[in-house]
């Protein structure tokens, strides 16, 4: 591997953020709105996941006494 002086990393670094397509206002409203509801479906599944499984684990608990 080459080593390269910090000017020449710097300078391709230049060079690579001049290739990136920033996300319009638009985009990054309607990704950040995607996120959000991805993270409430996920914790409302994961809420009643763990509400049935307790559920369960109470009553195979309550069997033995």
């Amino acid at each position: 591997m080459a080593k390269t002086t910090p000017i020449e990393y710097f300078r391709q670094v230049k060079s690579e953020m001049k290739k990136v397509t920033w996300p319009t206002k638009q985009e990054m409203i309607s990704s950040t709105i995607a996120v959000f509801v991805m993270a409430v479906i996920a914790s409302l599944f994961l809420f009643a996941a763990d509400q049935v499984l307790s559920y369960l684990v109470k009553l195979v608990l309550s069997i033995g006494s």
